[in-house]
């Protein structure tokens, strides 16, 4: 198993996806407290950690929110929980964990199902600049 230092979680995203690229580079702007690592889910790091944590890609493959020894999060659970840990105005998405996980999972996996039709695709995974290199394992 690949090891995650305690005070950090770990967000596997669909790498060649534009939606999750942007959503990443966003991430990292509003993660000013420094508690995300990267990784995309076709990379070693992402298939390591799909296989300990027994996740179905076929059901799941755009994002997972893994925090190491506390519990894993995906779909709209885990947009909603990164966005909290932002802090300040951000706390504001919590309102949305009142609606039910399925009918937000609707919403999520329609988007999820048309994300390359409605944002396109990249031929290969985001590679981070020399700034950002330290987020992606």
């Amino acid at each position: 198993m690949i090891t995650i230092p305690k005070n950090k979680k770990l967000i596997l995203f669909d790498g060649v996806c534009n939606l999750c690229n942007s959503a990443v580079l966003k991430i990292i702007k509003y993660d000013k407290k420094d508690v995300f690592l990267f990784a995309a889910l076709d990379s070693d790091t992402g298939k390591k950690v799909i296989q300990h944590l027994k996740i179905d890609v076929e059901k799941i493959d755009s994002i997972i929110l893994y925090e190491p020894n506390v519990s894993y999060e995906i779909k709209s659970t885990a947009a909603l929980k990164i966005a909290q840990d932002f802090g300040g105005i951000w706390w504001l998405t919590s309102v949305f964990m009142f609606i039910p996980e399925t009918i937000r999972n609707y919403v999520y996996d329609y988007i999820a199902k048309n994300r390359y039709k409605w944002f396109g695709k990249k031929q290969h995974c985001l590679l981070p600049n020399s700034k950002l290199k330290a987020k992606f394992i």
